[in-house]
């Protein structure tokens, strides 16, 4: 049986995730951050005010480059997708199911939101 851990283990695997301290020097190299969090959250939380939102529930569709339903950023397979949540767990599934898609470049921030706030990256 396949627990939720083991998932995580298994996605964190597939991924060199980033510390909150270097997305903006990965946005300035062209890097493109998805806050994947419900409205809700981003409003009782605050927002990433360099991040495009994509709410989880359809990023694959938004940044796969071969889908109908693409966001104009999603070009091709070599975007540097680095998507956000609160605290850098569901970021870590999403990343890796963009890997999955063959967008070899996807990852996470470590800590999610929460350490973008501490590192005053927000």
């Amino acid at each position: 049986m396949t627990t939720i851990d083991d998932l995580l283990l298994t996605a964190r695997d597939s991924l060199v995730r980033l510390p909150a301290e270097k997305v903006r020097d990965e946005l300035a190299a062209g890097a493109i951050l998805v806050d994947i969090r419900p409205a809700a959250q981003r409003a009782a939380e605050g927002e990433a005010p360099d991040a495009l939102v994509i709410e989880r529930n359809v990023l694959e569709w938004r940044c796969d480059p071969a889908s109908d339903a693409k966001i104009p950023e999603a070009t091709d397979h070599d975007v540097r997708w680095i998507v956000l949540c609160q605290q850098g767990y569901t970021s870590s599934l999403a990343a890796a199911a963009l890997q999955q898609l063959g967008l070899h470049r996807a990852t996470d921030v470590i800590g999610g939101y929460e350490a973008l706030v501490e590192a005053g990256a927000v």
